[in-house]
């Protein structure tokens, strides 16, 4: 709220230099502004009485405005990066997956790790447990498992995540 738009029946007032010039109604602190020829902004609406200050709205806008862009600047998206296997897999394949989801997790992604079933590979899901252990084994310098695998339909899924710097 600026200027006009505040209806409070007293309000604390900061002046555009940072200094407290006290607890007045709001007139008078428009009053103040007009004379500085600024305006006054509740920057505090939930504060007792709530807390205004007299300054430039539009450099004020434009500050907040920098401060949100840069908040989001050096946010880090989490993507979820997938690796498919399949039962019969070879053992140089394995680590081909195995060096890609290395690289996935480096970069801060988790990894979700699919081993896939077809046919009459259903029927031996259990002993095709042992390539997602082996899986996690081998990356197990720098990943955690966030969820161990599981039966989900026709394959089996489990969940990697980088392990915390220390």
């Amino acid at each position: 709220m600026i200027n006009e738009q505040i209806r409070d029946r007293e309000i604390r007032l900061i002046g555009e230099n940072g200094e407290q010039l006290g607890i007045m109604s709001p007139r008078e602190a428009l009053q103040l502004a007009q004379q500085a020829d600024l305006d006054l902004v509740k920057i505090a609406p939930g504060a007792k009485p709530p807390v205004c200050k007299i300054i430039d709205y539009g450099k004020y806008r434009y500050e907040q405005a920098r401060k949100e862009k840069e908040a989001r600047k050096k946010q880090k998206v989490i993507e979820v990066k997938e690796v498919r296997l399949t039962p019969n897999i070879d053992t140089n394949d394995l680590n081909t997956k195995t060096s890609a989801a290395r690289k996935f997790l480096e970069k801060g992604d988790k990894v979700k790790v699919t081993l896939r079933f077809r046919g009459r590979e259903m029927a031996h899901m259990s002993q095709s447990r042992h390539i997602l252990d082996d899986f996690a084994l081998a990356l197990s310098d720098i990943a955690v498992v966030d969820k161990p695998s599981k039966v989900e339909g026709r394959s089996m899924v489990m969940f990697l995540s980088a392990k915390p710097s220390k």
